[in-house]
């Protein structure tokens, strides 16, 4: 089932996320439903929190990045679901790269990260993995990390730029933004 995704300004964003639990109801059907969405959305990470459940968990398929001859390799068949993900051994070598978010729909901002990073988490079959990631890999499951802390792409942004966006993500948060997926705004009722 695609779910709405919730857009910024809405609370659930900008809370830490709590750990998932191993015997969560639904946790295989919630995991379905925010693949379908994600799929929907043209995106290539979804976060709980943005379908407006607080679990530290989240879905990222970075493969259109490993496609082509000048594909990331670090992407090819980079599809993963990651419960209570935790990175560690961020290196110091970053690099600035533009963004977007399925939250905040037309806004693309520049982002500095870590190069690489390793995380530790558990599939969808609550196997306990580690990985060493680099390039666009490691960008995306940082940036679907954030989210699970409440970090969104504005908090990167230097402060006069954060003023200057201040408009849009206003625009945004009334549900004033155009979306080819289905959305909730904070104050509204969902939009399909």
């Amino acid at each position: 089932m695609i779910l709405p995704v919730v857009a910024y300004g809405d609370p659930v964003l900008r809370k830490e996320a709590e750990d998932v639990q191993k015997e969560m109801d639904g946790l295989g059907v919630l995991i379905q439903n925010m693949w379908e969405t994600m799929y929907k959305a043209e995106g290539v990470g979804l976060a709980a929190p943005q379908i407006g459940q607080s679990i530290r968990l989240f879905v990222v398929d970075g493969s259109p990045f490993g496609e082509g001859e000048n594909g990331d390799a670090g992407c090819k068949d980079f599809k993963r679901v990651m419960i209570n993900p935790v990175l560690f051994d961020e290196s110091e070598d970053c690099d600035v790269m533009e963004e977007g978010c399925l939250s905040i729909p037309g806004v693309r901002e520049p982002v500095e990260r870590p190069v690489s990073v390793k995380v530790e988490y558990y599939d969808s079959d609550w196997v306990l993995r580690e990985e060493a990631l680099s390039g666009i890999a490691a960008r995306i499951v940082q940036h679907e990390n954030d989210h699970l802390d409440g970090v969104m792409i504005p908090d990167y942004q230097p402060v006069l730029k954060k003023a200057l966006l201040k408009g849009k993500l206003k625009e945004i948060s009334s549900g004033k933004v155009p979306s080819d997926y289905a959305m909730r705004f904070p104050g509204k009722r969902s939009r399909r």
